[in-house]
Parts: structure tokens; sequence; C-alpha cells
């Protein structure tokens, strides 16, 4: 990945990073989410995304009620519309809140890019380990789930299964990086061939005699297997993903 080049800041024009978010020096908010294909911040006054290339599609609406659950000063969301996809921006932190239904708008259309449009540039993951803290939806103000998406592509989401998703700065980008690079596809193969090595089991035990229903139902049913285990911990939105095709 190319070196950023370096810009000036337009309110007190010291030097900044094409991939900084705030100015260092005065702190003002230089990149926002505005890439409608990989979500990627992007330095604000350019026209195309440095990372993918596709031109800025962002349109800014008005404040939300729904506090950030992120900040500690709670600043109510900013509604922003990139592309075709509406999105609940927090202005400090730069997270952002997404329902259900766009969240899953996302995906569907990812994985259908992916073939045509090849891999997202690789974003980074965060160094070091942060201190985890459960946050709460900004919508039912409940205590959120922390799931990695799909199961293993390392990004940790804050998920309410009512109401949406909450994405930290970038972790949006890293999951359509995820997908781009065939993940998702990746996982089902998996989740395929531990359904069948449980179909393998069951068919066995019949066979044996004397087998207990309980090792091979899912855990729905009160079963023990391992292998139904890991889809239904996946909760519910993650395996219509992963099993609608």
């Amino acid at each position: 990945m190319a070196e950023a080049s370096t810009l000036n800041c337009p309110m007190c024009g010291a030097p900044t990073r094409s991939d900084a978010s705030n100015c260092e020096h005065c702190g003002a908010r230089l990149a926002t989410v505005a890439c409608p294909s990989c979500f990627g911040m992007i330095f604000e006054g350019s026209r195309f995304c440095p990372l993918c290339g596709a031109r800025v599609d962002r349109e800014v609406g008005e404040a939300t009620i729904f506090p950030c659950p992120r900040c500690d000063e709670h600043p109510t969301l900013t509604r922003i519309t990139v592309g075709k996809v509406m999105l609940n921006e927090c202005g400090k932190c730069e997270g952002l809140w997404v329902d259900k239904f766009s969240f899953e708008q996302i995906c569907t259309d990812r994985e259908q890019q992916a073939a045509i449009l090849g891999p997202a540039i690789k974003v980074p993951a965060p160094e070091g380990r942060e201190k985890v803290r459960y946050i709460r939806c900004p919508e039912c103000n409940e205590l959120m789930q922390r799931m990695n998406f799909a199961g293993s592509s390392g990004v940790v989401i804050d998920l309410c299964a009512q109401h949406g998703t909450w994405f930290d700065n970038k972790e949006l980008q890293r999951i359509i990086e995820f997908i781009r690079t065939g993940g998702m596809d990746r996982i089902r193969e998996k989740r395929l061939a531990e359904l069948k090595e449980a179909e393998r089991r069951l068919k066995a035990g019949k066979v044996a005699g004397g087998w207990d229903a309980r090792d091979y139902a899912g855990p729905a049913y009160g079963g023990r297997n391992d292998a139904f285990e890991v889809v239904w911990a996946a909760g519910e939105l993650l395996f219509h993903f992963l099993m609608k095709r």
C-alpha cells in the first residue's frame, strides 16, 4: 500500500497526512466516511476514494435523537447517506450506527460486487488490545452483544439483534474488505462441512443403535452437537447471511 500523501489542514494550515481523520494540531475534522464502495474515510474536498477509486457520494442529513453509544459526552448521531445506504454517524469518534436492513443491504451488495471489483485495499487492524467495553443500543438502551463478524473475520462488532449494529472507526471498511476477499464464501464452506459431518455422525449413530438424539440435535432443541452450536451461536442475522445461498 502506497504511503499516504501530505496535505494541509484547511483550518490551521498545518501539514497532515491524507489518511488522518483529524488535524493533530487544531483537532479539525479532515476525513469522513464518503466512499459508497468500500465505506472508506476520505479527505474532505476529495472527489474520489484514494483506496478503491470510487467517486465520493455522501449527503449529510439532520441530527437524530440517538446518542453515540461510545462517547462519554453522548453527542447525538447525524444521519448521512453514503451511496444508497443510510447510516448514522458520530462526528466525534467517527463510529457508525447501521440498522438491520441497511447492514444486510451492504453485505449483500458487496458480495455481489466482489467477483467484479476484486478485493478492496487492506485496512490495517488496530494495534494493541483495547479494554473491552460493552455499550448500549442507541435505540433501546439495552447492552449489545459483542460478536466476531461471521465467526472468524477478526472484526468484533456490537450487535443489537432487534435494531442494528455499531461499528467503531473503520470497522465497517474492514468488513467490506473481508467480504471482497472471499471471507463469506470460506465461512459458508466451513459451515456446510460441519453440517455434513453432523449428518454423517447422525446416520452412523442410527446404524449403531442406542443413540441419543440430543447428541445430534441443535441447541435450539436442547442438543449438544458442536457443529450445530457454531451455526446457532452466530445469531439470526449472520445465519441469514451465511446460509442464504
